[in-house]
């Protein structure tokens, strides 16, 4: 992978937190129709614009999460205000991150997964913008023809997301460290991985792109060293397995030059079905590699045709192996999805049914809360004595003094909703 898919150490960025926050709504216009010669012009404020909402995009330019690497707030734009003459205000801007394919995103507080982004182009809203205020002629009547109100703008949602990046790939190269996969990977495709005559070499999962014939193409994953253990977590464990589970063909990359290759294959299946049986039961490959040294030449002359064999040295049976991935990708199934948490929806209340707000009382004081109070709260201008005013009367049509009574409130004691105290008068 490219040096700037890395951090500034060298590192394959494959989780990230973020923290996106959409725009606020726009504030609703208090305007007054005024022309020469035009009786009675009346209330003419527009609307506040909706804010703008947070969006991830699948992007193939995107290979890992690095871009994310540093936590910060990503803002999208807020909603104009509302104007008179009935003019809306101008929406604000989405704000579009571009993520890889195979991105899992999750809510970092409850770990609901909120969208599984696997396809270019494919989009998730993750942050919705707030709604705009609503301009004075929403609130004109009969009796009130010439209202002063008008609402500011809805907050827009705010969140931290999880990304968890899962590699998608037609065939990953699984196997014991040292095996000889990122050398696999040289002579099957174009990457270019890190290749030492020692365990570990790979440390992060590396692609690769293998030109097929007919002008089709194959995608590579070179997956980090497994041993024993690794659905427990030991060596790099989890973080290997993660990368599997995208792929739709497994190669088990056996060491041939090793003291007994069959119990690395017995270990690989083993942790594969610790891991998953799911996972365990994807189509499967086994390869012998170092078929150039004459004790692996030995070894395949006693096993037989069991396996496949090929040096990724010397580039022998590599073409036949490629052509046997092919094969077995036509019939293979292509990964699940990441079951995504419903979004419920709650039922309308009756009119005359109250609404759940609750009254708690901290020494002298009253506390009101409940979602009805706080959506009612980002609908009011506290600075607005018109406003402050309708909201003291939706108190009252929601029930709340009662509430209030209920709980032993009297004349003069301090009742607060958010951020709003004032002295209880029923």
């Amino acid at each position: 992978m490219a040096s700037g898919e890395r951090d500034s150490y060298g590192r394959f960025v494959d989780s990230a937190l973020i923290q996106v926050r959409a725009g606020r709504g726009g504030r609703g216009a208090a305007s007054f129709r005024r022309e020469p010669y035009v009786p009675r012009g009346g209330p003419d404020g527009g609307d506040g614009g909706r804010g703008g909402s947070v969006i991830l995009t699948v992007s193939s330019q995107a290979v890992s999460l690095v871009a994310y690497r540093t936590p910060r707030l990503h803002r999208a734009a807020d909603g104009e205000p509302g104007r008179g003459g009935l003019k809306s205000g101008r929406s604000g801007a989405d704000l579009r991150l571009p993520v890889p394919p195979g991105t899992l995103v999750l809510d970092a507080n409850t770990g609901d997964v909120i969208a599984d982004l696997m396809l270019e182009g494919e989009e998730a809203v993750v942050s919705r913008g707030g709604g705009g205020g609503r301009g004075n002629v929403h609130f004109k009547s009969s009796v009130h023809r010439s209202p002063e109100l008008a609402e500011p703008g809805r907050a827009g949602q705010e969140r931290e997301l999880r990304l968890d990046l899962k590699l998608i790939a037609d065939a990953g190269l699984i196997g014991a460290p040292n095996a000889g996969k990122s050398s696999l990977l040289r002579a099957m495709s174009n990457a270019t991985p890190k290749v030492g005559a020692y365990p570990f070499t790979t440390l992060d999962p590396e692609l690769g792109v293998t030109e097929l014939a007919g002008g089709n193409r194959m995608t590579v994953a070179d997956i980090p060293g497994l041993v024993e253990g690794a659905a427990q977590g030991v060596g790099l464990g989890l973080r290997f397995l993660r990368h599997v589970e995208r792929t739709r063909v497994l190669v088990c990359v056996l060491d041939g030059a090793a003291e007994d290759p069959l119990a690395q294959l017995k270990t690989i299946r083993r942790e594969l079905l610790a891991y998953s049986p799911v996972l365990a039961g994807r189509p499967q490959l086994v390869v012998v590699n170092k078929l150039d040294l004459p004790e692996v030449a030995a070894l395949r002359a006693g096993v037989g045709g069991e396996f496949l064999w090929c040096s990724a040295l010397t580039g022998e049976g590599v073409p036949e192996l490629v052509t046997v991935i092919e094969s077995a990708l036509i019939e293979a199934p292509v990964p699940a999805r990441a079951p995504v948490a419903p979004v419920t929806h709650l039922p309308r209340r009756r009119r005359q049914e109250r609404p759940p707000v609750t009254v708690t009382r901290q020494g002298s004081l009253l506390v009101l809360a409940g979602e009805p109070l706080e959506r009612l709260l980002e609908r009011t201008d506290l600075n607005s004595a018109p406003s402050l005013e309708r909201f003291q009367l939706r108190l009252d049509q929601m029930g709340v003094s009662e509430l209030l009574e209920e709980a032993g409130a009297k004349p003069g004691d301090s009742v607060r909703v958010g951020e709003v105290e004032f002295e209880f008068r029923p």
